[in-house]
Parts: structure tokens; C-alpha cells; sequence
């Protein structure tokens, strides 16, 4: 499974931002989808995760600011990103986990898989 991750850039305080994140490959299903952040120095960290339209969880510095959202026909998964801060800046990586087909069509193993980074700089 492979993601392929856009939409990251230069943006000011306040100001917004809106990263892509699509799914291709074989595959049988994708359970939940993600955007973790790594900044310079620090870990990587979740950022929002989504599995269905209405279940979406956020990390506390984010919430009220980000909104996750997914498109199960499409294998697709955004992060719209309001209100930016500086503590914002970070290269944002997109996540998915689910299913290889297995025989018959049925679930095979799990995977997991890891798009490619995309920046988000915040500063004046």
C-alpha cells in the first residue's frame, strides 16, 4: 500500500492549511487513517486519526483547529488546518492501517503503511 501525501507549505500565524493524503495499491480494507507530525528534534507524534465519518480523535494541542476527514470510496484522507501556530511547524506524515487481501477476497494479513512527509512551516 502506498500514500502519497501533498498540501504541506509556508503559511503565517493564523492563517490555514490543507494536506492530502491518498491510498493505492492491493488492498482488501483500510481500518483507520492518520496524520502524525515530526518536528525537528522530537518525535513523531499523532495528530489526528480517524476511522469511521463520525470517529475521529485528536491530539489536545490540535483540537478546535484541525479536522480530520476521510474518503472511504476514494481511499482518501485529509487534515484541514486552521489558526496555525509556529509550534505548528513540522513535517506531516500520513498513516493507514488495515487488510491485504486475502484468499477469496477475504481479510489477509494486517499492514500498516507510512506516506512519504510533507512540511508545514509556520512563521511571519
Amino acid at each position: 500500500v502506498q500514500l502519497q501525501a501533498s498540501g504541506g507549505g509556508l503559511v503565517e500565524p493564523g492563517g490555514s492549511l490543507r494536506l492530502s493524503c491518498a491510498a493505492s495499491g492491493s488492498f482488501h480494507s483500510i481500518s483507520a487513517m492518520a496524520w502524525f507530525r515530526q518536528a525537528p528534534g522530537q518525535e513523531r507524534v499523532l495528530v489526528a486519526r480517524i476511522t469511521t465519518a463520525i470517529d475521529a480523535d485528536y491530539a489536545a494541542s490540535v483540537k478546535d483547529r484541525f479536522t480530520i476527514s476521510r474518503d472511504r470510496s476514494k481511499n482518501t484522507v485529509s487534515l484541514q488546518m486552521n489558526n496555525l501556530k509556529p509550534e505548528d511547524t513540522a513535517v506531516y506524515f500520513c498513516y493507514a492501517d488495515g487488510f491485504e487481501v486475502g484468499k477469496g477476497w477475504s481479510p489477509g494479513r494486517r499492514f500498516e503503511s507510512w506516506g512519504q512527509g510533507t512540511q508545514v512551516t509556520v512563521s511571519s
